[in-house]
């Protein structure tokens, strides 16, 4: 997951959905990107990046509008929460902090 992160920070982001939604290509262990998994993440440059969904491309496709809908709202939702909000989330275990350290980029 850092790795998408790292490249969305880059500027590099596989597709722009649209709503704050991004979708971000994972390799498998000893392959490329392009086979690999697909991760669909509420993303703001240098504030907030929240997992949201993720599938192996060999699984499925894509992701269908309905559910693109669902995850624009829930991921609009996470980029405006406060820091407050989003530190109780962690704190109740509803969501997990994933530390990223900038020297290793």
């Amino acid at each position: 997951m850092g790795e998408a992160i790292e490249r969305a920070e880059r500027g590099i982001i596989d597709a722009d959905l649209g709503g704050g939604l991004i979708k971000q290509r994972v390799a498998r262990p000893g392959q490329g990107r392009s086979g690999g998994f697909r991760m669909i993440v509420a993303y703001r440059a240098a504030g907030r990046a929240v997992f949201l969904y993720g599938f192996a491309k060999s699984d499925r496709d894509n992701i269908d509008d309905d559910e693109l809908e669902a995850l624009r709202t829930i991921g609009a939702n996470w980029l405006a929460a406060s820091a407050d909000l989003v530190g109780q989330a962690i704190e109740d275990g509803n969501l997990k902090e994933i530390e990223h350290d900038d020297d290793e980029a």
